[in-house]
């Protein structure tokens, strides 16, 4: 990405989706970025192996904000369908899984480099591309197999 890309007026906007084929099951996320003009400049997932469907939406924030980061993007918007991940991002809901818990102190610690962070809740119809980028991968390991490192 150039540099006038990153101080183009305006966020990015990342969609992000996890999904789980059993929860647990087998899992996978999905991410697609856009740049503040609205086009795709990311599109990418992750097989996650056996995962809850929780566990596969944070993999997939931490993802998309390790690419912002990664990117020098000082403006983000995420998008997710899981109400529960952004209502635990926003502080609005305590996070008392254990095993969420670690995930969502690495996802706070990305969040803090990027200048400007917005958060919110989209309906399911709103976030499509991503959760169809996270059942692509998922299809791609119909047999199983490790995780994606």
């Amino acid at each position: 990405m150039t540099d006038s890309a990153r101080t183009e007026a305006g966020p990015f906007t990342a969609y992000i989706d996890g999904a789980s084929r059993g929860n647990p099951g087998k899992a996978a996320y999905g991410v697609r970025v856009l740049d503040p003009r609205g086009r795709e400049v990311a599109r990418f997932g992750r097989y996650l192996g056996r995962a809850t469907n929780n566990h596969a939406e944070y993999q997939g924030l931490i993802a998309a904000l390790r690419w912002a980061v990664e990117q020098g993007v000082g403006a983000l918007q995420i998008r997710s369908d899981s109400e529960l991940l952004v209502r635990q991002m926003q502080g609005r809901y305590r996070v008392r899984s254990p095993t969420l818990r670690p995930l969502y102190q690495r996802a706070r610690e990305l969040a803090g480099r990027i200048a400007l962070l917005q958060i919110e809740h989209v309906g399911r119809e709103d976030n499509a591309e991503a959760d169809s980028i996270a059942n692509e991968v998922l299809d791609r390991h119909r047999g199983g197999g490790r995780p994606e490192d």
